[in-house]
């Protein structure tokens, strides 16, 4: 049987919501009935969103921007669902990560659940303590308002399995597992469920650029007993 999901009168924060994943979470959070902000560091991405979906609210700003992000976030919430979905996959074989692309990928798919200014100039843990995370905004809304929420942290099989030229993606996916248990546990007594979702490859603008060449793509590939990735 068909089910349909109905979001009515639910409120949803998407972040990455310009393009992939994001967007489609987006669109179909907004066609289920909730209602919809998206957030992206792109406007001409959120402008074609809301051509397509006239009802989804957008915010426009940096992830890396804590002081942005919360100001942000938090005039436009309440919210009592959130999509953790911005990431990026900066690809190097293990002898040659370089420092920028471990801080960037460190930021983005790990410091930005907890939201890290890249631009700071101090050290990543010193936000971690004492900047509030979208995650942190959003969980706190819920529970100054008293209602049930849900999180989603869109990780990766890149953080179960070791692919290679992903030494620092599969890390930070691995990371971010790990801070979704806590989180679920530390959350779960106000009634605000916390969970992951693993996809394998998919052929997003970021997947067709790193899985394209059918020589590396071959072997996992071999491994989907669909024969393809997702979006193909």
């Amino acid at each position: 049987m068909e089910q349909h999901l109905d979001f009515r009168g639910r409120r949803a924060l998407v972040t990455g919501a310009g393009k992939g994943i994001g967007r489609a979470v987006a669109v179909a959070l907004s066609r289920a009935g909730a209602r919809v902000t998206a957030l992206s560091r792109t406007a001409a991405d959120l402008e074609r969103l809301t051509r397509e979906c006239p009802g989804i609210e957008t915010l426009c700003v940096e992830l890396a921007d804590w002081e942005a992000v919360e100001a942000a976030v938090g005039a436009a919430g309440p919210f009592e669902l959130l999509v953790n979905n911005a990431a990026v996959a900066e690809l190097q074989p293990f002898l040659e990560v370089t420092r920028s692309a471990l801080q960037r990928s460190l930021d983005v798919n790990f410091g930005a659940v907890l939201h890290v200014s890249q631009d700071s100039g101090l050290p990543l843990f010193f936000f971690f303590f004492f900047s509030p995370s979208p995650s942190q905004i959003v969980a706190r809304q819920m529970i100054a308002q008293g209602v049930p929420g849900a999180i989603v942290n869109v990780s990766s099989q890149a953080s179960k399995r070791a692919l290679r030229d992903h030494a620092v993606y599969c890390s930070t996916k691995s990371a971010l597992d790990m801070l979704s248990k806590v989180m679920a546990m530390e959350l779960g007594p106000h009634k605000i469920r916390v969970n992951t979702v693993n996809p394998t490859v998919v052929m997003t603008d970021m997947g067709r650029i790193n899985w394209s060449d059918p020589q590396k793509s071959a072997a996992m590939i071999n491994r989907i007993p669909l024969g393809k990735f997702a979006g193909q």
